[in-house]
């Protein structure tokens, strides 16, 4: 395949549609109902204008998606959820030069810390955070609770 000009840009609204297909095709990742509907996306982008990213390839108007990257923080610490890449654009550092974007966004916003929660069955995206530095606490129990029972996970 040959190789094509990537640009990576903050991801916008109008990014969704696109964005939300590549999750629903993204083996090993998880989506939910309310979280990850279009107002749900509107409303996060908006809390997190510079630390949510997505990667284009070239092509007519703005070019094909190629991955996203969205994360956030609440002023003390970062928080990665939902990266993935197109298959097809897999294994040419899209998603490692997506994550050292958003390291570096949350670093400009004085945070020191950045987690993420990867599902244990996942063994292509845990190799991943691997490979790029992310290793698991030991000492910790990752625990949570729904406050919402229509924000199911689809």
């Amino acid at each position: 395949m040959e190789k094509k000009q990537m640009v990576i840009r903050l991801m916008t609204i109008d990014d969704y549609e696109k964005v939300l297909k590549l999750w629903d095709n993204t083996q090993g990742m998880g989506t939910r109902t309310t979280d990850d509907s279009q107002a749900g996306i509107k409303k996060f982008l908006k809390r997190n204008p510079r630390t949510c990213f997505v990667a284009h390839v070239a092509g007519p108007g703005k070019g094909e998606l190629a991955g996203v990257i969205l994360s956030g923080h609440d002023g003390r610490r970062g928080y990665i959820y939902h990266t993935a890449v197109q298959e097809e654009f897999r294994w040419q550092n899209i998603g490692a030069l997506l994550v050292k974007k958003v390291e570096e966004a949350l670093a400009g916003e004085g945070i020191n810390k950045v987690a993420l929660v990867a599902f244990k069955s996942n063994e292509n995206g845990n190799q991943f955070w691997e490979n790029q530095g992310y290793t698991q606490p030991e000492d910790l129990v990752y625990r949570n609770k729904s406050l919402n029972e229509k924000n199911e996970t689809i």
